[in-house]
């Protein structure tokens, strides 16, 4: 552990640390911006005795924040920020979150937490291909490496051949990277006889990008590494939320730094431990934004407050499975883009880039998955997949296109997985 006083802290003493940060972060809150008081009913400190008192307060919206741009939700003097970072999710007004110098103190020890967790140290050799600008992500597996003293590639986004030549070149052991951008680097490998084994890289820990478990062991299997699934977001203080340890058994939440419940999205209401809804983080620790009850919108469910078998006491969630933004209803059934990417990725003739379409056709909904394809795929494969749908969907795909390698575009950032011509 990086930080053991912490990460494998008692639960009685853990949850007297949330308090006492909470408080301290509500005092902020109140002593520095009256506007956001208010939009917290005007609650203070004095509302906390017991973690549960956090139920008093109302939820925010990322709407609440892009109300705010810029400084609206701000806790300190901007003579105190030394930089901000931009929501990539955002359109129109953006979401910014400004960092004091101890918000980036604290970012670079919980990312070297994340890199500790997932085996790494001192010695390692870290490539970072986030890109570095607004997005917070390149900057925060930067500012972990950094605190925890590894050697550190910052080569940024793109330029995929240059990518590997430096795996190779500079003995790197450690990837970081968005969840699809490992499908990129395959491809290009296998165009250029690159191959995975011949360098030592034998971690890469990816996020940003709700992945399945099915494209999670096809990287693996592919790149021949083990996998760590990260989370967080700008709003949050950017990447660095939680990871999963080498169990694998849910993801680690550094709860000396983050509340989590988890919310029923229609109703408000906190649900139990083990009951899928939607995640809600306050910040414990955050001086530039710090935030009460905020809605990430990502679904997920608490699995476990019991000590993991690594020694880390926080509590587990389960890996992301998608964003109430990202549900999408057709043909009166509501699902996420992941459980159609998990039926996809299972089946090894089909190619790594899928994307789904939806557009209204005389009056209905029509869905047409493309999938890219290596070989030629008879109308077995369609039944199949087709089949599987059904199976986990109640409905079939309208119509499945196979389609030849590179026929789907490749963009930077995120990948485009779905298409609603609906809207």
């Amino acid at each position: 552990m990086f930080q053991p006083e912490f990460e494998s802290m008692e639960r009685g003493a853990l949850n007297g640390l949330q308090i006492e940060r909470l408080k301290k972060t509500l005092d902020r809150i109140n002593a520095n911006n009256a506007s956001y008081t208010k939009k917290i009913n005007n609650l203070t400190s004095k509302e906390i005795e017991r973690i549960e008192d956090i139920q008093k307060f109302p939820l925010m919206t990322k709407d609440d924040l892009r109300l705010g741009y810029p400084y609206g939700f701000a806790c300190a003097h901007p003579s105190e920020f030394m930089r901000f970072h931009m929501s990539s999710g955002t359109t129109g007004t953006p979401i910014i979150n400004p960092f004091t110098r101890n918000d980036i103190k604290q970012w670079g020890d919980i990312m070297a937490r994340c890199y500790v967790a997932a085996g790494l140290n001192s010695e390692d050799v870290v490539q970072i291909t986030p890109s570095f600008g607004l997005f917070n992500g390149g900057f925060g597996f930067h500012y972990g490496a950094e605190t925890l003293g590894a050697m550190i590639v910052p080569i940024g986004a793109g330029r995929t051949s240059l990518q590997l030549q430096f795996l190779k070149d500079f003995q790197v052991t450690c990837i970081t990277a968005i969840a699809s951008y490992p499908l990129r680097l395959v491809e290009v490998a296998e165009k250029e006889g690159f191959d995975f084994k011949g360098v030592p890289l034998h971690i890469g820990i990816f996020g940003s990008e709700v992945w399945s478990d099915e494209m999670r062991s096809r990287i693996e299997n592919r790149m021949g590494i083990e996998t760590f699934d990260i989370i967080g977001m700008t709003e949050t203080g950017g990447v660095g939320l939680g990871i999963d340890c080498s169990a694998h058994e849910g993801i680690h939440v550094w709860e000396d730094d983050y509340l989590v419940e988890i919310i029923d999205p229609e109703t408000g209401e906190v649900l139990p431990d083990g009951e899928e809804g939607e995640m809600i983080v306050t910040t414990l620790n955050r001086e530039g934004l710090p935030l009460i009850r905020y809605r990430t919108r990502d679904i997920t469910a608490i699995i476990s407050r019991d000590p993991c078998s690594c020694g880390r006491t926080s509590l587990r969630i389960a890996r992301l499975k998608g964003r109430n933004d990202d549900m999408l209803k057709i043909k009166g059934v509501a699902f996420y883009p992941s459980q159609i990417e998990s039926i996809l990725m299972k089946r090894k003739e089909l190619g790594n880039h899928y994307q789904i379409v939806i557009e209204k056709i005389k009056g209905r909904d029509s869905l047409t998955v493309m999938v890219e394809t290596k070989e030629d795929v008879g109308p077995e494969m369609s039944s199949s997949v087709n089949a599987d749908i059904y199976d986990m969907l109640g409905f079939h795909a309208d119509k499945l296109d196979f389609l030849p390698e590179e026929t789907l575009p490749r963009v930077p950032g995120k990948a485009v997985r779905v298409v609603d011509k609906r809207q």
